[in-house]
């Protein structure tokens, strides 16, 4: 076995940097969620079906988009469906298969959310950057989302 290539100081500051970057923003999107009782976990979802056809998906479909364990996303679908946000529907052509689809409450949801979470996420992280900066950081990180992405 060979051993470790450790992290050079700029590599771990890099790292360190973007780790606290990603813990910060996302509890302060998660907090100013929670002002209207959603979690960032809720409003994803909610995104996702929202932008989806007929704004239904697959649970598995939902739970690649949203990288949670099918079980973890069953949970998060429960809870939901007890806020009358979402409800689940069997699907006709696979008995296996069950959809998560958005209730009108739902789409209302997300419809009165959408502007308040977009503000954030532009104080918090858009507006802190330049134009070209904000086309650097996709640059660089899109190599490592493909990658990531062909592991799971």
């Amino acid at each position: 076995m060979s051993p470790p290539r450790w992290l050079s100081p700029a590599e771990q500051r890099a790292w360190r940097t973007h780790l606290v970057l990603h813990k910060l923003l996302m509890h302060r999107l998660d907090r100013e969620l929670q002002e209207h009782s959603l979690s960032l976990n809720d409003y994803e979802i909610l995104v996702n079906l929202s932008e989806s056809p007929e704004r239904r998906m697959r649970m598995s479909d939902l739970a690649d988009a949203t990288i949670q364990s099918r079980s973890r996303l069953s949970h998060q679908i429960s809870r939901m469906e007890a806020k009358g946000l979402v409800r689940r529907e069997d699907c006709r052509d696979d008995r296996r298969g069950t959809f998560a689809v958005l209730t009108d409450e739902g789409w209302e949801t997300i419809q009165r959310l959408a502007p308040a979470h977009v503000a954030g996420v532009r104080e918090h992280f858009v507006d802190r950057l330049t134009d070209d900066q904000l086309e650097a950081i996709e640059s660089w990180f899109a190599p490592i989302v493909e990658h990531l992405k062909k592991l799971r």
